[in-house]
Protein backbone atom coordinates (compact mmCIF):
# COMPACT_ATOMS: atom_id res chain seq x y z
CA UNK A 1 0.00 0.00 0.00
CA UNK A 2 2.82 2.17 0.49
CA UNK A 3 4.50 1.61 -2.87
CA UNK A 4 1.62 2.95 -4.73
CA UNK A 5 1.23 6.22 -2.53
CA UNK A 6 4.52 7.23 -2.91
CA UNK A 7 4.10 6.36 -6.98
CA UNK A 8 1.09 8.87 -7.17
CA UNK A 9 2.97 11.50 -5.18
CA UNK A 10 5.56 11.69 -7.53
CA UNK A 11 3.33 12.00 -10.43
CA UNK A 12 1.28 14.44 -8.99
CA UNK A 13 4.84 16.22 -8.10
CA UNK A 14 6.50 15.91 -11.60
CA UNK A 15 2.70 17.33 -13.37
CA UNK A 16 2.84 20.30 -11.16
CA UNK A 17 6.36 21.28 -11.75
CA UNK A 18 5.86 20.19 -15.27
CA UNK A 19 2.77 23.09 -15.71
CA UNK A 20 4.76 25.85 -13.58
CA UNK A 21 7.10 25.19 -15.48
CA UNK A 22 5.20 25.78 -19.04
CA UNK A 23 3.05 29.03 -16.63
CA UNK A 24 6.57 30.75 -16.10
CA UNK A 25 8.05 30.07 -19.50
CA UNK A 26 4.82 31.53 -21.47
CA UNK A 27 4.56 34.48 -18.95
CA UNK A 28 8.19 35.13 -19.95
CA UNK A 29 7.46 35.08 -23.40
CA UNK A 30 4.86 37.03 -23.37
CA UNK A 31 6.91 39.50 -20.85
CA UNK A 32 9.53 39.56 -23.07
CA UNK A 33 7.25 40.24 -26.45
CA UNK A 34 5.34 43.28 -24.58
CA UNK A 35 8.96 44.65 -23.62
CA UNK A 36 10.16 43.98 -27.48
CA UNK A 37 7.12 45.47 -29.51
CA UNK A 38 7.57 48.53 -26.65
CA UNK A 39 11.33 48.78 -27.82
CA UNK A 40 10.17 48.47 -31.50
CA UNK A 41 7.52 51.09 -31.12
CA UNK A 42 10.08 53.89 -29.30
CA UNK A 43 12.32 52.98 -31.97
CA UNK A 44 9.91 53.59 -35.09
CA UNK A 45 8.62 56.96 -33.13
CA UNK A 46 11.63 58.18 -33.04
CA UNK A 47 13.00 57.40 -36.33
CA UNK A 48 9.63 59.30 -37.16
CA UNK A 49 10.21 61.99 -35.54
CA UNK A 50 13.94 62.20 -36.46
CA UNK A 51 13.06 61.98 -40.41
CA UNK A 52 9.81 64.52 -39.68
CA UNK A 53 12.00 67.02 -39.15
CA UNK A 54 14.60 66.81 -42.12
CA UNK A 55 12.50 67.40 -45.49
CA UNK A 56 15.21 65.80 -47.83
CA UNK A 57 15.01 63.07 -46.06
CA UNK A 58 11.45 62.52 -46.44
CA UNK A 59 11.86 63.41 -49.77
CA UNK A 60 14.24 60.93 -50.78
CA UNK A 61 12.05 57.67 -49.01
CA UNK A 62 9.49 59.09 -50.74
CA UNK A 63 11.17 58.97 -54.22
CA UNK A 64 12.58 55.57 -53.79
CA UNK A 65 9.27 54.28 -52.23
CA UNK A 66 7.59 56.20 -55.82
CA UNK A 67 9.94 54.51 -57.88
CA UNK A 68 9.48 50.88 -56.28
CA UNK A 69 6.01 51.05 -57.28
CA UNK A 70 6.25 51.90 -60.62
CA UNK A 71 9.16 49.45 -61.45
CA UNK A 72 6.57 47.12 -60.05
CA UNK A 73 3.39 48.29 -62.05
CA UNK A 74 5.30 48.46 -65.38
CA UNK A 75 6.46 44.86 -64.73
CA UNK A 76 2.98 44.16 -64.43
CA UNK A 77 2.06 45.60 -67.28
CA UNK A 78 4.69 44.45 -69.41
CA UNK A 79 3.73 40.81 -67.87
CA UNK A 80 -0.34 40.95 -69.20
CA UNK A 81 0.89 42.59 -72.48
CA UNK A 82 3.10 39.42 -73.36
CA UNK A 83 -0.03 37.26 -72.36
CA UNK A 84 -2.49 39.56 -74.40
CA UNK A 85 -3.15 39.76 -78.30
CA UNK A 86 -1.86 43.32 -79.50
CA UNK A 87 -5.08 45.57 -79.92
CA UNK A 88 -5.25 47.74 -82.37
CA UNK A 89 -6.98 50.40 -80.02
CA UNK A 90 -3.65 50.93 -78.30
CA UNK A 91 -2.44 53.46 -80.21
CA UNK A 92 -5.18 56.08 -80.15
CA UNK A 93 -6.26 59.23 -82.68
CA UNK A 94 -8.24 61.62 -81.11
CA UNK A 95 -7.75 63.97 -84.60
CA UNK A 96 -10.20 60.91 -85.85
CA UNK A 97 -13.12 62.66 -85.28
CA UNK A 98 -11.91 65.98 -86.97
CA UNK A 99 -11.77 64.33 -89.84
CA UNK A 100 -14.75 62.71 -89.91
CA UNK A 101 -17.54 64.29 -92.37
CA UNK A 102 -20.59 64.32 -89.90
CA UNK A 103 -22.75 66.91 -87.53
CA UNK A 104 -25.16 66.68 -84.91
CA UNK A 105 -28.51 67.13 -86.66
CA UNK A 106 -29.73 69.50 -83.90
CA UNK A 107 -26.84 71.59 -84.88
CA UNK A 108 -29.05 72.51 -88.12
CA UNK A 109 -31.52 74.73 -88.79
CA UNK A 110 -35.24 73.39 -89.38
CA UNK A 111 -35.11 73.62 -93.13
CA UNK A 112 -31.73 72.08 -92.79
CA UNK A 113 -32.17 69.04 -90.28
CA UNK A 114 -35.67 68.58 -92.13
CA UNK A 115 -34.23 67.66 -95.49
CA UNK A 116 -31.00 66.21 -93.61
CA UNK A 117 -33.47 63.57 -91.25
CA UNK A 118 -35.79 63.21 -94.64
CA UNK A 119 -32.83 61.77 -96.90
CA UNK A 120 -31.24 59.87 -94.01
CA UNK A 121 -34.30 57.74 -93.48
CA UNK A 122 -35.14 57.88 -97.79
CA UNK A 123 -31.54 56.66 -98.71
CA UNK A 124 -30.67 54.60 -95.30
CA UNK A 125 -27.79 56.34 -94.80
CA UNK A 126 -26.68 58.19 -91.02
CA UNK A 127 -28.28 61.23 -90.30
CA UNK A 128 -24.75 62.82 -89.20
CA UNK A 129 -22.96 62.96 -92.45
CA UNK A 130 -25.98 63.52 -94.65
CA UNK A 131 -26.48 66.40 -91.69
CA UNK A 132 -22.84 67.70 -92.74
CA UNK A 133 -23.61 67.26 -96.66
CA UNK A 134 -26.76 69.28 -96.40
CA UNK A 135 -24.66 71.70 -94.24
CA UNK A 136 -21.96 72.39 -97.35
CA UNK A 137 -24.96 72.50 -99.90
CA UNK A 138 -26.54 75.28 -98.26
CA UNK A 139 -23.28 77.19 -97.78
CA UNK A 140 -22.07 76.23 -101.71
CA UNK A 141 -25.17 77.65 -102.87
CA UNK A 142 -25.12 80.74 -101.36
CA UNK A 143 -21.52 80.70 -102.57
CA UNK A 144 -22.68 80.09 -105.92
CA UNK A 145 -25.97 81.17 -106.70
CA UNK A 146 -27.63 77.61 -107.35
CA UNK A 147 -30.78 76.37 -105.08
CA UNK A 148 -29.17 73.49 -102.54
CA UNK A 149 -31.96 71.32 -103.07
CA UNK A 150 -30.69 71.20 -106.48
CA UNK A 151 -27.39 70.08 -105.18
CA UNK A 152 -28.62 67.52 -103.40
CA UNK A 153 -31.10 66.01 -105.75
CA UNK A 154 -28.12 65.02 -107.72
CA UNK A 155 -26.34 63.94 -105.37
CA UNK A 156 -29.45 61.46 -104.35
CA UNK A 157 -30.13 60.63 -108.16
CA UNK A 158 -26.31 60.11 -108.79
CA UNK A 159 -24.90 58.10 -106.36
CA UNK A 160 -27.83 57.69 -103.37
CA UNK A 161 -25.49 59.15 -101.32
CA UNK A 162 -22.81 56.41 -101.21
CA UNK A 163 -19.29 58.69 -101.70
CA UNK A 164 -17.25 55.46 -103.10
CA UNK A 165 -20.22 55.02 -106.14
CA UNK A 166 -18.14 54.56 -109.46
CA UNK A 167 -20.54 54.13 -112.68
CA UNK A 168 -19.20 51.91 -115.49
CA UNK A 169 -17.49 54.67 -117.50
CA UNK A 170 -15.60 55.96 -114.62
CA UNK A 171 -17.69 58.90 -113.05
CA UNK A 172 -16.74 58.91 -109.36
CA UNK A 173 -17.73 59.60 -105.86
CA UNK A 174 -20.93 61.54 -104.51
CA UNK A 175 -21.63 63.31 -107.29
CA UNK A 176 -20.70 61.14 -110.52
CA UNK A 177 -17.76 63.49 -111.84
CA UNK A 178 -15.48 61.93 -114.34
CA UNK A 179 -12.18 62.52 -112.33
CA UNK A 180 -10.34 61.49 -115.84
CA UNK A 181 -12.16 64.85 -117.34
CA UNK A 182 -11.78 66.99 -114.51
CA UNK A 183 -8.57 66.23 -112.94
CA UNK A 184 -7.68 69.82 -113.48
CA UNK A 185 -9.69 70.60 -110.55
CA UNK A 186 -8.67 68.28 -108.13
CA UNK A 187 -5.50 69.52 -108.14
CA UNK A 188 -5.74 72.00 -105.31
CA UNK A 189 -7.15 69.11 -103.26
CA UNK A 190 -4.05 66.70 -103.80
CA UNK A 191 -5.08 64.35 -106.64
CA UNK A 192 -7.69 62.64 -107.80
CA UNK A 193 -8.03 60.33 -104.75
CA UNK A 194 -9.56 63.13 -103.58
CA UNK A 195 -12.60 62.58 -105.43
CA UNK A 196 -13.83 59.86 -102.60
CA UNK A 197 -13.70 62.50 -100.07
CA UNK A 198 -17.15 63.85 -99.77
CA UNK A 199 -17.33 67.94 -99.15
CA UNK A 200 -14.14 67.43 -102.31
CA UNK A 201 -16.57 65.71 -104.57
CA UNK A 202 -19.19 67.54 -103.21
CA UNK A 203 -17.30 70.84 -103.65
CA UNK A 204 -16.02 69.63 -107.73
CA UNK A 205 -19.56 68.74 -108.89
CA UNK A 206 -20.92 72.20 -107.80
CA UNK A 207 -18.28 73.90 -109.91
CA UNK A 208 -18.90 71.41 -112.78
CA UNK A 209 -22.80 71.93 -112.49
CA UNK A 210 -22.40 75.92 -111.94
CA UNK A 211 -20.50 76.18 -115.69
CA UNK A 212 -22.86 73.70 -117.29
CA UNK A 213 -25.92 76.05 -116.38
CA UNK A 214 -23.65 78.62 -117.46
CA UNK A 215 -22.89 77.48 -120.51
CA UNK A 216 -26.57 76.12 -121.58
CA UNK A 217 -28.12 78.90 -120.37
CA UNK A 218 -30.99 77.02 -117.78
CA UNK A 219 -31.10 74.68 -115.36
CA UNK A 220 -32.54 72.10 -117.27
CA UNK A 221 -30.37 72.71 -120.22
CA UNK A 222 -27.04 72.38 -117.62
CA UNK A 223 -28.47 69.31 -116.26
CA UNK A 224 -28.19 67.89 -119.75
CA UNK A 225 -24.40 69.63 -120.10
CA UNK A 226 -24.08 67.63 -116.62
CA UNK A 227 -25.01 63.91 -117.29
CA UNK A 228 -23.33 64.45 -121.02
CA UNK A 229 -26.73 64.60 -123.36
CA UNK A 230 -26.31 67.75 -124.36
CA UNK A 231 -25.52 66.27 -128.25
CA UNK A 232 -27.98 63.98 -127.81
CA UNK A 233 -32.13 63.53 -128.47
CA UNK A 234 -32.95 62.75 -125.10
CA UNK A 235 -31.20 62.33 -121.76
CA UNK A 236 -32.95 59.52 -120.88
CA UNK A 237 -35.31 61.49 -118.13
CA UNK A 238 -32.23 62.81 -116.16
CA UNK A 239 -33.44 66.30 -115.67
CA UNK A 240 -37.00 65.33 -114.71
CA UNK A 241 -35.57 63.18 -112.22
CA UNK A 242 -33.33 65.57 -110.70
CA UNK A 243 -35.98 68.20 -110.68
CA UNK A 244 -38.70 65.98 -109.57
CA UNK A 245 -36.70 65.07 -106.13
CA UNK A 246 -35.49 68.52 -105.89
CA UNK A 247 -38.96 69.51 -105.48
CA UNK A 248 -39.59 66.83 -103.02
CA UNK A 249 -36.92 68.66 -101.13
CA UNK A 250 -38.89 72.02 -101.96
CA UNK A 251 -41.72 70.53 -100.13
CA UNK A 252 -40.47 69.71 -97.07
CA UNK A 253 -38.43 73.09 -96.77
CA UNK A 254 -41.86 74.56 -96.69
CA UNK A 255 -43.11 72.29 -94.06
CA UNK A 256 -44.80 69.47 -95.50
CA UNK A 257 -44.96 66.09 -95.25
CA UNK A 258 -43.73 64.06 -97.99
CA UNK A 259 -43.18 60.02 -97.34
CA UNK A 260 -39.75 58.65 -97.66
CA UNK A 261 -40.97 56.25 -100.04
CA UNK A 262 -42.86 58.73 -102.70
CA UNK A 263 -41.86 57.24 -106.21
CA UNK A 264 -40.62 59.55 -108.66
CA UNK A 265 -42.90 60.34 -111.55
CA UNK A 266 -42.21 58.83 -114.91
CA UNK A 267 -40.45 60.96 -117.40
CA UNK A 268 -42.52 61.88 -120.21
CA UNK A 269 -41.60 59.77 -123.30
CA UNK A 270 -40.51 61.93 -126.41
CA UNK A 271 -40.49 60.34 -129.66
CA UNK A 272 -37.32 60.85 -131.66
CA UNK A 273 -37.79 62.10 -135.12
CA UNK A 274 -36.59 59.57 -137.87
CA UNK A 275 -33.26 60.94 -139.65
CA UNK A 276 -33.85 60.39 -143.23
CA UNK A 277 -30.90 57.76 -144.67
CA UNK A 278 -28.30 59.26 -146.52
CA UNK A 279 -29.28 59.87 -150.48
CA UNK A 280 -27.46 61.48 -153.19
CA UNK A 281 -29.10 64.51 -153.00
CA UNK A 282 -28.23 64.69 -149.50
CA UNK A 283 -24.86 66.66 -148.66
CA UNK A 284 -22.74 64.35 -145.96
CA UNK A 285 -18.85 64.98 -145.07
CA UNK A 286 -15.87 62.30 -145.46
CA UNK A 287 -16.99 60.69 -148.34
CA UNK A 288 -20.64 59.92 -147.44
CA UNK A 289 -20.03 59.00 -143.90
CA UNK A 290 -21.83 61.75 -141.15
CA UNK A 291 -18.89 64.17 -139.47
CA UNK A 292 -17.65 63.35 -136.07
CA UNK A 293 -19.41 66.04 -134.65
CA UNK A 294 -22.77 64.65 -135.94
CA UNK A 295 -21.74 60.61 -134.67
CA UNK A 296 -22.82 59.98 -130.60
CA UNK A 297 -20.69 57.63 -129.10
CA UNK A 298 -22.52 54.51 -128.55
CA UNK A 299 -21.53 54.60 -124.37
CA UNK A 300 -23.27 57.74 -124.81
CA UNK A 301 -26.31 56.30 -126.27
CA UNK A 302 -26.72 53.66 -123.72
CA UNK A 303 -25.80 55.07 -120.34
CA UNK A 304 -26.23 58.39 -120.41
CA UNK A 305 -27.17 59.44 -117.00
CA UNK A 306 -23.94 57.72 -115.95
CA UNK A 307 -21.24 60.04 -117.88
CA UNK A 308 -21.61 63.71 -116.19
CA UNK A 309 -20.14 66.33 -117.74
CA UNK A 310 -18.60 64.16 -120.44
CA UNK A 311 -19.63 66.37 -123.02
CA UNK A 312 -18.28 69.50 -121.23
Amino acid sequence: MTAPRSWKRIQSATAESVRVFIADLGNGLLAVSHNSLAVIGLAVLSVTFVLGGRADVRGLLEERALDWLVERQEARTAASSQLEEPSLLAQGDFSAVDRATAVDPSELNRQQAAVAQWLSRRYKVAPEPVGRLVQESWSLGQRVGLEPTLILAIIAIESSFNPFAQSAVGAQGLMQVLTRVHDDKYVAFGGNHAAFDPLTNLRVGVQVLKDCIAKAGSVEGGLRHYVGAANLASDGGYAFKVLSEQEFLQQLIKGRSVPVTARLPVPPVSVPQETPAPTLNTPVSQGGRPSASNRVSPVLQSRPDRVAALSY
